[in-house]
């Protein structure tokens, strides 16, 4: 076992919704799938990076009480929420893929900073930056 973050949790609307998003259009692979009553456990993984998960969790019960699963699913569905970032070795190629996808974009590829750059967003909001790493 390596020591450091196996997994970062990230709250969505709906977990199917999120897994095709996640697995049919960003490019990523189910890493775990697991149902406990009403809880479900998701996660993904992208492909060259197998120690690290994204989960993919509804804000509910028994992370949370109802009024602050309210206050989450809000605040993520008007990107509040902090970015995240995904590295990819060519910024413009992979937006052309993933738009080719279905997945829309908030921001086309730009020059900047010494690197392209692009943005979007999941169904449930959840804003991400897609950045190509420098050579």
């Amino acid at each position: 076992m390596n020591p450091g973050v196996g997994v970062v949790g990230l709250y969505v609307r709906d977990q199917e919704e999120a897994l095709q998003f996640y697995v049919e259009k960003v490019g990523f692979r189910v890493h775990t799938d697991v149902k406990n009553g009403d809880f479900r456990w998701l996660t993904v993984q992208h492909p060259d990076q197998p120690t690290f998960q994204l989960g993919l969790f509804v804000p509910q019960a028994p992370m949370v009480d109802a009024s602050t699963a309210q206050a989450l699913r809000e605040a993520v569905a008007k990107g509040a929420m902090p970015p995240l970032v995904l590295h990819v070795s060519d910024c413009r190629a992979e937006y052309e893929r993933m738009r080719a996808a279905g997945v829309e974009f908030t921001q086309e590829p730009i020059d900047r900073f010494g690197t392209v750059d692009a943005g979007f967003r999941d169904p449930a909001g959840n804003g991400w930056k897609m950045i190509e790493a420098r050579g």
